[in-house]
This record gives C-alpha cells, sequence and structure tokens, in this order.
C-alpha cells in the first residue's frame, strides 16, 4: 500500500459502480439481496460505504448478477475491493486520527482547495508551528503531542511527491499575525510558507483584513478534488471534535461558489507573496511594526 492511496476512497469508488451496475441491470437493492438470501440492506449498506469490507465471493456474485464480464473491469473492482481492506499510513497514529481521517482523502486527492481564517493551513504549517499549535496553551502529554505534530508532518508529503498534489490556500491575514508559539516560531512559519508559495503546484493568497465584509465569513472549509471521475469532491470542515466531511453535491457546489468568491476578495498570489515578505521583515524590527 503506498501513501498515495486511500482505502476509504478506494471503497467509495467500488460503491458507485456497483450502484451503477445494479440500476444499469434494472434490479432494486431489495430485489438482489432477497435473491442471495442476504440481510436486510446488505446491497444498500455496500453501495453507501456502510460495510467496510466487501468479501470477494459476494462481489463475484453480484459482477455475475449484474454481467459484467469484462476480465479487466472484473479484476479492477476486485482491486479496489483489495486496496479498501489496506490500512493507511495513518492508522499508526490513532491517537490523532478517527477511522474516516482527513489524510485518506488528501493521499488521492489532485486538487486541495483549503480556506483558513485562524492559522496557517496544516499542509503548509512547520513542525514547530504545529506544536505550538496543537499545545493551544494548556498542558498536553508531550508524547501524543509529538506523534500529532508527526502526523502533520508526514500529511505534508502529497505536496512534495511525483504527481504532487496542487494545493489552492486562502488564509486570512490575521492567521499571518497571530504569534503561536514565539516571535521566532512565528518568523520561521512565515519563511516556509512565503518558500512554499513558490512551488508550481502551490498558490497562496491572503485575505487582507481591509476585505470588510466578504464570502468568507463563516467556518474555515477545505474541499478536495479526485482525478477519477467516480470519485466526486467532498468537502471537510474542522471541528473542535473530529471534523465532519460533507459529500452532497448540493453542499459541495456551494462551497466550491463560496471559495471562488472569497478568491475575487482576496489579494493576487504575487501581492500575497510581498505582504508575507513585509510581515516577516517586521518581526526582524525590535518594535515589531507590523503592517
Amino acid at each position: 500500500m503506498t501513501p498515495s492511496n486511500s482505502p476509504t476512497l478506494r471503497l467509495r469508488r467500488l460503491a458507485t459502480m456497483l450502484r451503477q451496475a445494479r440500476e444499469a441491470s434494472g434490479y432494486t437493492a431489495t430485489q438482489v439481496g432477497n435473491k442471495f438470501k442476504w440481510s436486510s440492506g446488505k446491497v444498500s449498506k455496500m453501495e453507501t460505504t456502510e460495510t467496510k469490507r466487501i468479501k470477494p465471493d459476494d462481489l463475484d456474485k453480484l459482477m455475475d448478477l449484474y454481467e459484467i464480464t469484462d476480465p479487466a473491469k472484473r479484476e479492477a473492482m476486485h482491486a479496489l475491493a483489495k486496496d479498501a481492506r489496506q490500512r493507511g499510513w495513518w492508522s499508526k497514529y490513532k491517537e490523532v486520527f478517527t477511522e474516516r481521517a482527513l489524510p485518506d482523502f488528501e493521499a488521492e486527492a489532485s486538487v486541495v482547495r483549503t480556506f483558513e481564517t485562524q492559522m496557517i493551513p496544516g499542509l503548509l504549517q512547520t513542525p514547530e508551528y504545529a506544536e505550538a499549535l496543537l499545545r493551544g496553551g494548556r498542558f498536553t502529554d508531550p508524547a501524543i503531542l509529538k506523534k500529532k505534530a508527526e502526523a502533520r508532518m508526514v500529511r505534508r508529503e502529497i505536496l512534495v511527491r511525483h504527481s504532487p498534489t496542487r494545493l489552492r490556500a486562502i488564509i486570512e491575514e490575521n492567521a499571518l499575525l497571530r504569534e503561536i508559539g514565539s516571535k521566532q516560531v512565528l518568523k520561521s512559519q512565515l519563511g516556509h510558507l512565503h518558500h512554499m508559495a513558490q512551488m508550481p503546484n502551490i498558490d497562496v493568497q491572503v485575505l487582507p483584513a481591509y476585505a470588510g465584509s466578504h464570502a468568507g465569513l463563516c467556518a474555515p472549509f477545505t474541499i478536495l478534488e479526485f482525478p477519477d471521475p467516480l470519485d466526486l469532491p467532498i468537502v471537510y470542515i474542522d471541528t473542535a471534535a473530529n471534523g465532519i466531511f460533507l459529500e452532497e453535491q448540493e453542499e459541495v457546489e456551494a462551497h466550491s461558489a463560496t471559495f471562488c468568491d472569497i478568491q475575487g476578495s482576496a489579494l493576487s498570489t504575487v501581492q500575497s507573496a510581498d505582504l508575507i515578505a513585509n510581515i516577516m521583515k517586521s518581526l526582524e524590527s525590535p518594535h515589531d511594526h507590523r503592517p
């Protein structure tokens, strides 16, 4: 299992293929279940990814019923089922991620669009900034804190791998001024942000404080898009608990439109880079006159 594979996304793709094949064959989920004397709702659970593991024999029965005879397609569907049973690198960080974790989807994302208001986005954080941020001003077990910061750093690999993910980040100016950890930690973080903004697959835009009322006066969010047409985009919203995923087309389209509106209020990538550089310079001054 490579770091670029997502078990959840593979299961989601297989579920979509099974639903489309059933509908094309003219069966209802109930009819299929009755034909194989399966428990009520088994087929529906397969098609909604509620069933996390699809047995090879069950998959063969469904493909036979739906008259999927192409050897290549059958092999591909079995490969998806097998991949869905694998464990991603994030499974090593049980203290950090829940069963349905953001890195699971980031692993295969071709484009990530993120809007952040309070902090530098996780994919662009330095280890020191991440650790100070996760500490949050309260006592935290050092071992768990280190594990969380380490996991966040591993997430960044999608930006520098072969065929890297394209990241479009919009960050409110206030997040660039918030002294997380210390002035030196913030300065180092801004230096890293400025460097990453020059990468060909990364766009960083700053939403200036003078923008006033804008479309982004809502909770921060992230939109993930995938290369396979069967893998529809999803929206992730971080929460004080585990975060939530939105998959309904209307919800995704609404957030996508909002992101575009926020982009219209943000500085260009060149102007944003200049602003980040100016804030860094202000941190070098003993009087700290920030813009």
